[in-house]
């Protein structure tokens, strides 16, 4: 704290104690009853405690969740807006090259009926899960140039406020630059060498990894909160080979 706003609060805390005082003394003035003044100052004092205890306890913990909640809707916001723009094409183009993905997609088919255990569930799975792709160097040259279009929008997101109490999505921006420096600085991905191509397919899988988890997130939320964005992403699941944007 300042000195400035140390001098205020001080300031503030004479001038309401002084207050107080007078007014104390003006009643004893008029009405010249010692006694009900100790009754009354006594009584206030007793009630202090339980003030305390629902401000700091009650009142402190509705306006605390309160604003949780707008923050986890606003960064949800932003998080909406990532997958909508950029995450859930690059995470299309990852599921493709996963040679296990037919032994966990349907792990990843997200169902209406789906409830938190069944998010929690495949959410605990996932997070200790090692996905895996196989990629040559025309598919490296393509996530190259598609992150590269996408790195003012990524350094934006990660210049966003809100972002900073979310660690694990600020860890998936951290990846995808991370992939991303790796990707352009190399002169020819058409000729990396076996251990060159397998650190680049590592970078990948670990961006791969984040963004399973945060779709997986993202998810969740939608079906608790979004009822109509939730059904739209379940029509653009890019794990699911037969969804569909159409209704039928």
């Amino acid at each position: 704290m300042s000195k400035e706003r140390k001098y205020w609060v001080l300031s503030l805390a004479i001038i309401l104690i002084i207050s107080s005082l007078l007014l104390y003394y003006l009643h004893y003035i008029l009405f010249h009853d010692p006694h009900h003044i100790w009754i009354y100052f006594v009584g206030d004092l007793a009630f202090v405690p339980i003030e305390v205890l629902l401000v700091t306890l009650v009142i402190h913990r509705v306006l605390d969740n309160r604003d949780r909640k707008q923050k986890l809707e606003k960064l949800n916001m932003v998080i909406g807006t990532y997958f909508s723009t950029f995450g859930t094409y690059i995470l299309t183009l990852f599921s493709d090259k996963d040679p296990e993905l037919d032994a966990i997609k349907s792990r990843l088919k997200v169902k209406g009926n789906w409830d938190n255990k069944d998010f929690t569930r495949v959410l605990t799975f996932f997070k200790d899960y090692h996905p895996t792709v196989s990629m040559n160097g025309a598919d490296l040259v393509h996530i190259r140039d598609v992150l590269q279009k996408k790195e003012d929008f990524l350094i934006r997101l990660l210049e966003n406020p809100v972002l900073l109490e979310h660690e694990s999505f600020t860890s998936l921006l951290q990846a995808s630059f991370h992939l991303t420096e790796e990707l352009i600085r190399r002169k020819d991905l058409h000729m990396c060498c076996e251990q060159d191509h397998a650190h680049i397919l590592g970078d990948i899988e670990r961006v791969y990894h984040h963004l399973i988890i945060e779709w997986l997130m993202y998810m969740h939320y939608l079906k608790d909160n979004y009822p109509y964005l939730f059904s739209f992403a379940m029509r653009t699941n890019p794990f699911d080979e037969e969804a569909t944007i159409e209704i039928h």
